[in-house]
């Protein structure tokens, strides 16, 4: 079992998911947990999340500005403040060297000891995770913390133009990671977590069990932790980097 840092030894995480809400559907809880110790956290989210919503009605050139804002909103919802968009096309990200020298330039900028991402695996039990721009936001990220932005050779212009000095991620966490070694407790936050995702109204405002069904995740998650019965868990898989 790998051992993930103590929170205690960590001042900064910096969270990169491709669309609005993913963070807050995989991770809100632990992030509540997480301000609560007064860990500083920021959002990079790769997508404004254009394509998706299910509200025709809406114009499709609104939906970037409308899916920004709920984002924000959820945010605050679990303690933070600094939330950041490199907006690239909803459903048609790529693997490129420019999104892993945008990522690196935001870990370069944050400087965190933890990076939170999807994961670049595909799941054959569950569809919905292996998002295609999950999967080149998770390996992306993955390369960004390494070799990328501790390599104070890798895109040069970073540091010459910009100033930012080479910085090493100590961990990353992945969201529905193939071998999840690490549960996190979320049943005092649970109430958090359900407010950041009903902030995002353009994706949630039709769920009707969205409580129920996050309760049965998360139910399972603690379940397969050894929990105590009625705890409520999100799970990851923690990579050690440094």
């Amino acid at each position: 079992m790998i051992s993930a840092l103590d929170d205690s030894e960590v001042r900064r995480i910096l969270v990169v998911m491709a669309h609005p809400d993913d963070v807050d559907f995989s991770s809100a809880g632990s992030i509540a947990t997480w301000t609560d110790q007064g860990i500083e956290v920021t959002y990079l989210i790769v997508t404004d999340g254009d394509a998706g919503g299910f509200d025709t009605a809406v114009p499709r050139s609104e939906i970037p500005g409308i899916r920004r804002a709920e984002q924000r909103a959820a945010a605050k919802c679990v303690g933070v403040d600094d939330v950041r968009f490199l907006g690239h096309p909803d459903g048609r990200v790529e693997a490129t060297f420019d999104l892993r020298r945008d990522i690196a330039r935001v870990i370069r900028q944050v400087r965190p000891d933890r990076v939170l991402t999807s994961s670049p695996e595909r799941n054959y039990e569950r569809i919905a995770p292996s998002h295609p721009d999950h999967r080149v936001v998770g390996g992306a990220t993955l390369d960004a913390v390494y070799p990328d932005a501790r390599n104070a050779f890798a895109h040069p212009e970073l540091l010459r133009d910009e100033g930012l000095d080479a910085w090493t991620v100590r961990e990353v966490w992945i969201a529905g990671g193939p071998a999840p070694n690490k549960h996190v407790d979320v049943t005092d936050v649970f109430d958090r977590k359900l407010a950041a995702l009903r902030a995002h109204v353009s994706q949630t405002a039709h769920m009707d069990g969205l409580d129920q069904m996050l309760r049965g995740f998360l139910t399972r998650n603690a379940e397969a932790a050894g929990f105590a019965e009625g705890r409520l868990a999100e799970v990851f898989q923690v990579v050690p980097t440094a």
